[in-house]
């Protein structure tokens, strides 16, 4: 099979797909297993010599009428939630116990997730007095763990992947306990931001059960990420409007709530929260589905202009780009913000629709973030030159680096798009398969950066 073969039955199966989930009736994981089922079907028919724009159509046809697949479906998977669509009697109540099950093991990994960040003060290792900073080295740990943990039963992963992920979340303990760093080093610095993201990524492969390698999961778990943030930010916001009732009505009485709020309810609430968050987007996939399309229709334009806005100023006052390290975290932030535009308007998109007005919008968009991002590699370049390497400047230049592939790949896939001599499956594709970069990069800070620049 041709690669340009590969590329048009991709694109075929992306449409097929699209078209899936637009039925209520199928819940997204039915919709994965149809797809594997129509894989499976293509593959035997391709290896029976036939063409695969053949075999496509032959195996959509095998797979009957969708409404028939449903009900199919329901009946074999009897705790699924929209069964409760094509089911009715015994077989909803079936599915309701499974809900109130799923709901109570989310409970529990709540709570367990809650208690896990007050487990050191058993040791002596106290919220309140961390001179040694180890809460804020380890935060990544207390906030992932359990919810790697979480998908761990949910997916019902087996026990040599799951002894793979415990063994990564090990290394990432080792690595930011046993270096002799100090609170005011760089590279304590470093390793407290990198840890959550290479941890993030290790929840994403217990996220897709294994299937790390398929280009759909991981695009899934792209899904998930931005529909988690939301959750996590309306948590967030809702936690806060508690917190500040709770200071303030037991003040009135004059109880002081202070310190309860910042040693229990906060800390507690926050690493629960991440959970509920999670549990949030697997329950209410449908509802924030939709939010997908909108978020990515108001931001992008707005991001757009801001960094057209932004290469004109630098265009009209000639002034370069400062790399304190303040600054850098801030332009790399607005990278990483666009990146996250990209990947979820990918993510909302429907691959079978012909480029728009918006599409363009979107590659001016990477263009001006790409542009941007080469000028803070200039700037970079030119301070290591002067002062030399360190661990920040280093880890910044790498960063940057890393974005400039994706940014400059990106924009070469959108228009090739725009002008309609390349599908949208292929920067689907792209962008999937770039997170083991990201992962990979995240890895290198993290365990050869201190060593590297002796802990400094």
């Amino acid at each position: 099979m041709t690669v340009d073969s590969n590329s048009d039955l991709e694109q075929q199966i992306a449409e097929w797909r699209a078209y899936m989930r637009r039925r209520r009736e199928l819940h997204q994981t039915d919709a994965e297993e149809l797809e594997d089922h129509l894989r499976d079907r293509i593959t035997e028919l391709t290896s029976a010599g036939l063409h695969p724009d053949e075999a496509f159509l032959i195996a959509v046809k095998r797979m009957g009428s969708l409404d028939e697949l449903s009900r199919e479906f329901a009946r074999e998977h009897s705790e699924r939630l929209w069964k409760q669509l094509v089911l009715t009697g015994d077989d909803a109540a079936t599915a309701s116990t499974g809900k109130r099950r799923d709901l109570l093991i989310m409970i529990a990994f709540a709570a367990a997730a809650a208690l896990a960040i007050k487990a050191p003060a058993l040791f002596g290792v106290d919220m309140t007095d961390d001179d040694s900073g180890f809460y804020l080295r380890n935060m990544g740990l207390f906030a992932l763990a359990p919810l790697a943990a979480y998908f761990a039963w949910r997916r019902g992963l087996k026990p040599g992947l799951i002894a793979v992920l415990a063994g990564l979340f090990a290394l990432g303990a080792v690595a930011v306990n046993a270096y002799p760093m100090g609170m005011d080093t760089q590279t304590i610095v470093l390793s407290t931001i990198h840890l959550p993201i290479a941890l993030w990524l290790v929840v994403g492969v217990a996220y897709t059960g294994g299937e790390w390698r398929s280009d759909r999961r991981r695009m899934d778990f792209i899904r998930f990420t931005g529909e988690w943030l939301i959750y996590f930010v309306l948590i967030a916001l809702g936690g806060g409007v508690l917190t500040a009732f709770t200071v303030n009505i037991f003040s009135a009485i004059g109880i002081d709530a202070e310190t309860f709020v910042g040693t229990w309810l906060v800390p507690c609430g926050a690493m629960a929260a991440i959970v509920v968050a999670a549990w949030l987007v697997e329950a209410k996939q449908s509802v924030i589905e939709n939010m997908a399309p909108v978020l990515t229709r108001v931001f992008t334009p707005l991001f757009t202009v801001t960094l057209l806005v932004l290469l004109g100023a630098i265009a009209w006052t000639t002034n370069g780009i400062d790399v304190q390290r303040d600054v850098l975290i801030i332009f790399d932030l607005l990278l990483v913000v666009v990146l996250g535009l990209v990947l979820y308007s990918i993510s909302a998109r429907d691959p079978a629709a012909p480029p728009g007005v918006f599409d363009k919008l979107q590659l001016a968009l990477v263009v001006a973030a790409l542009l941007i991002d080469v000028l803070v590699l200039a700037a970079i370049t030119g301070r290591i030159t002067e002062f030399g390497f360190t661990a920040n400047k280093t880890a910044a230049l790498g960063e940057n680096l890393v974005l400039l592939a994706n940014l400059a790949w990106s924009a070469w896939l959108l228009l090739g798009f725009v002008r309609g001599r390349l599908p949208f499956g292929r920067m689907e594709h792209w962008q999937t398969r770039y997170l083991a970069v990201y992962a990979a990069w995240a890895w290198v800070v993290l365990l050869v950066f201190p060593p590297l620049f002796r802990f400094a």
